[in-house]
């Protein structure tokens, strides 16, 4: 697909010298770019964290009011 962007001057100098220095063409470097946006946003499923700390041997209630506990201990 094809599209339009527009970029400030000093956009474009900046994607010139990225582009010169890795030799790559303006196109290849915006697609890399959306490639690391569209990669770094992408939602991370709930289940990455579920369960995460099963095996430790805590209170998560008790934790929490330990750590709320260190803020007012200032």
């Amino acid at each position: 697909m094809r599209t339009i962007v527009d970029l400030t001057e000093e956009q474009v100098g900046a994607l010139a010298r990225l582009c010169e220095e890795q030799k790559i063409s303006r196109a290849e470097a915006v697609r890399r770019a959306v490639d690391r946006l569209t990669g770094e946003s992408a939602a991370v499923p709930k289940e990455t964290g579920f369960g995460l700390w099963k095996h430790k041997r805590l209170d998560g209630r008790k934790h929490v009011d330990r750590l709320r506990a260190e803020w007012g201990a200032r």
